[in-house]
């Protein structure tokens, strides 16, 4: 670790190696407790979340920042999409089409909702009312990146000149919330509902079995990491000339899609090609990326800076918490049709509505984990945040700002 003005910067291997560390000790309390298990809290959140408390604690005793390097958790994010678009079949993604019309449609309502208690929360404390969109859609359906965007614009041109202070600090605790809510909410939906998975037809049930009693051996695993790096590189390849257009997407979405693209090509032109599509090899890749992610984000999150905007900070996150879990119980579940794969998304838009795409993930990966599987919720979900929510935040953000 390199040291310097009070702050202790942790390379990027080491990054990850913490990571790793911070996951098992997630499994070893969610193993030991009873509470984390049932409610389907992912193991990556419970041990990031005590590990950035360990932290905070550090810089409390010593007055030293630890300050986490993360460009391989960057890429790790990059390859987990890959898989999920490797895994995808697009005639699944079609059956599914009405979900993701839906989820689209309540999407733009509920971003002018968030932002409607955002700025009753503003009113409530005599804040200008730019900082109701800061402690709205811009922290937390925008999470961290769209608040560094708009901020600086707002404190210039707003009168809110803690815009940034506070916004990063709503998009922190509001990765906390949506960490820890997605999982109960799916298993009251669950639970009340007696919901089960899709029940799959003969021949995808016993494909089903055998990739599950297929041992990973260093040729699968291989192909499997092979297809998933073709796919980024595609990603990349694709994502140069569409930002040169003009379209801000994350490069994640790029590289999901090549993902889907290659599976739903490649295997049709060459069927007798081994496909590592939805093998055990995938999913370990799927699974050690998405975990390993999540842990050094919730890590690495610098919980001393809530300090200096706790106390209104806490009531409007209160309050965007309950207009989520209210808005899911009671309009997005029905309208999705009530079943188990809407109970899934349902823990998935507690991440896309307070947290983050990959914490939407996590929560929606432990509740398959306990539940059974819905292959078509993790298609459904990051194609909503990532092509349609920012483009809707945008509008959503300009129309209150103007108000």
């Amino acid at each position: 670790m390199a040291m310097a003005d009070n702050v202790l910067v942790s390379p990027d291997f080491l990054t990850l190696t913490l990571g790793i560390i911070v996951y098992f000790v997630g499994v070893l309390l969610n193993r030991h407790i009873a509470f984390l298990r049932n409610y389907n809290i992912p193991e990556p959140v419970t041990g990031g979340f005590l590990a950035a408390v360990a932290v905070w604690a550090f810089y409390q005793l010593s007055g030293t920042e630890i300050v986490f390097e993360m460009t391989t958790r960057d890429r790790l994010l990059v390859i987990f999409f890959a898989t999920v678009g490797v895994n995808a079949r697009l005639a699944d993604l079609l059956v599914g089409g009405r979900a993701l019309a839906v989820m689209c449609v309540l999407t733009v309502l509920f971003v002018f909702l968030q932002n409607g208690v955002g700025t009753l929360g503003a009113w409530l404390f005599g804040l200008p009312s730019a900082a109701g969109v800061i402690m709205g859609s811009i922290a937390f359906v925008g999470g961290h990146g769209t608040t560094i965007a708009w901020a600086p614009a707002i404190a210039a041109e707003h009168g809110f000149p803690t815009a940034l202070e506070v916004g990063t600090a709503a998009a922190t605790l509001g990765l906390i919330v949506a960490s820890v809510l997605g999982g109960p909410v799916a298993k009251f939906l669950i639970e009340r509902g007696k919901l089960t998975a899709d029940a799959s037809g003969p021949d995808e049930e016993s494909a089903v079995a055998r990739a599950e009693a297929a041992p990973i051996d260093k040729s699968n695993f291989m192909q499997a990491l092979l297809l998933v790096n073709v796919a980024v590189v595609l990603g990349y390849l694709v994502h140069g000339p569409v930002t040169a257009m003009g379209v801000k997407l994350p490069l994640f979405v790029p590289c999901l899609i090549m993902g889907v693209v290659l599976s739903n090509t490649i295997p049709h032109i060459f069927p007798r090609m081994p496909w590592p599509a939805r093998s055990p090899a995938m999913s370990l890749i799927s699974d050690y990326t998405l975990s390993a992610f999540l842990a050094m984000s919730l890590m690495s999150m610098q919980l001393w800076t809530l300090a200096g905007v706790a106390g209104p900070l806490l009531v409007v996150v209160a309050m965007q918490a309950l207009l989520a879990v209210a808005f899911i119980l009671i309009v997005l579940f029905p309208l999705l049709g009530r079943d188990y794969q809407a109970a899934v998304l349902s823990a998935g838009f507690t991440g896309l509505s307070l947290g983050a795409t990959p914490t939407a993930i996590a929560s929606m990966t432990a509740v398959t984990r306990h539940y059974g599987p819905s292959p078509n919720a993790f298609i459904i979900l990051p194609l909503v945040s990532a092509f349609f929510v920012d483009l809707v935040n945008m509008i959503a953000i300009q129309f209150f700002l103007a108000g």
